[in-house]
């Protein structure tokens, strides 16, 4: 009898896995046939069950499901498996499991459910429709009306800048947690089967897709966001700073050009006198003449602008790239130049940050500090003077002459409103958290201080 029951309970088990799957594919069916524009999305994802799980996870190569989990939530409300299957398509979509080791884990976990759950409600897909929503908008538009436009970036700035209280955090994961993020934090890149540079293109493909999908159906502004977001090129700052880097030559002992032969022939034969002396000089890539010019109009504050200098200084010394004599000027310009600081040594850079004040404050405007510069070169300031970085805002008048070194104008975050930059200069969006997060440690109480 007993035998015979465990065979019962092994047939229930198979059916309600081939339930569950069956309800799976609808899902994903569903959201086939309403946003076509997600196919390949759809298609990349492979389906797993681990019934230990208690509910669904992705980690950007398979979803994961609890087959009592998809019964369950099934029977109560058929709508909320599409809405997870979405939800976590999206989150693939938008790479926000890669993003997540770098970050405060409690607030991108809810930064990127809520980015998610407002697109989906935004695309007001009937079959992903559920009884929570109604509240749900409510919050959502509370947080649009501070942050505007809600992509995932932009709400753990918001949070890491606002912390909610523990019973807000509580609110917020009851109407916008879905899936479980157990495999973001745990799986290595050797072990994803979709890589970040796939799940890219594939978001490539969503983006250009997408546009003759809205022609015939109201779309998501922020979908439309949140896609330019994940799309945008990234930047390695460290290997920015590598294009100003000029050929110079730094007294050290060039072992490429050394032949030790005669060098250990000459002292074993004539006791103290090698043959052939080690040249000491050598060229290297190292930065010798450089201006950082930063704007400190009304928008560009103290804390960001200590990060982006630290920042700086923390790079070219972490890859050695001062010369024993340098020439870096620190120019502060609002709509006219404030102050220019003379960096000859890592001293005088180590006490610039610590010590040093923000001047101006007024309105932006880019042409003074470019005047400035050339008639430091008129006067023979800089030999070879290779690259300049402006750290700004953008909304600022650019400078209609092409200089005559490379220049480089850095944001902290993508504005479409701002002016465009000249042909001329290259646009780099440096992220803040980047920047924050490989920021040299120093004293609390030393840093930048303004007027």
């Amino acid at each position: 009898m007993e035998g015979k029951l465990s065979q019962e309970q092994k047939e229930k088990q198979k059916k309600a896995g081939a339930l569950a799957q069956e309800i799976l594919k609808l899902a994903k069916d569903e959201i086939l046939v309403n946003l076509r524009f997600l196919d390949n999305a759809l298609s990349a994802l492979k389906i797993e069950v681990q019934d230990e799980l208690k509910g669904m996870a992705c980690d950007g190569g398979k979803i994961y499901y609890d087959t009592r989990f998809v019964l369950g939530r099934y029977q109560k409300e058929p709508a909320y498996l599409t809405r997870i299957y979405l939800h976590m398509l999206l989150h693939c979509v938008f790479y926000h499991n890669f993003a997540y080791n770098k970050l405060d884990g409690t607030y991108w976990d809810l930064a990127a459910d809520i980015a998610v759950e407002n697109i989906i409600i935004e695309l007001n897909f009937h079959n992903t429709r559920i009884k929570q929503d109604e509240i749900a908008e409510n919050k959502l538009r509370v947080l649009k009306e501070d942050i505007g436009v809600l992509t995932a970036e932009k709400i753990y700035k918001y949070f890491k800048n606002n912390p909610p209280t523990q019973t807000a955090l509580e609110e917020y994961r009851y109407y916008f947690k879905k899936d479980e993020h157990l495999f973001w934090s745990s799986i290595s890149k050797e072990e994803l089967t979709i890589s970040n540079e796939q799940w890219k293109r594939i978001s490539e493909r969503i983006k250009a897709d997408l546009k003759s999908f809205s022609k015939d159906k109201n779309t998501s502004e922020s979908l439309e966001k949140n896609l330019a977001e994940a799309t945008r090129d990234h930047y390695d700052y460290s290997s920015i700073l590598k294009r100003f880097m000029v050929m110079g030559e730094d007294i050290q002992i060039n072992d490429d050009e050394f032949d030790y032969v005669y060098y250990t022939y000459g002292l074993s034969t004539y006791g103290n006198m090698p043959l052939v002396e080690p040249l000491e000089y050598k060229d290297v890539n190292k930065v010798r003449e450089f201006v950082i010019v930063i704007d400190t109009s009304a928008s560009c504050r103290g804390r960001i602008v200590k990060t982006f200098l630290n920042k700086t200084y923390s790079i070219l010394k972490s890859n050695e790239s001062f010369f024993r004599k340098t020439n870096i000027h620190i120019i502060q310009c609002d709509n006219q130049v404030q102050s220019d600081t003379k960096i000859t040594n890592d001293e005088e850079f180590e006490r610039f940050i610590s010590y040093g004040k923000l001047k101006g404050f007024g309105a932006t405007d880019f042409r003074p500090a470019f005047d400035y510069i050339e008639a430091l070169r008129e006067q023979k300031e800089f030999q070879n003077l290779k690259g300049v970085i402006y750290f700004t805002d953008g909304f600022g008048v650019y400078p209609e002459r092409i200089p005559k070194y490379d220049t480089m104008f850095a944001f902290l975050d993508e504005n479409d409103t701002r002016p465009p930059v000249p042909s001329w200069a290259i646009k780099v969006v440096l992220e803040e958290d980047e920047l924050e997060a490989e920021n040299v440690k120093r004293d609390s109480s030393a840093g930048i201080k303004t007027d």
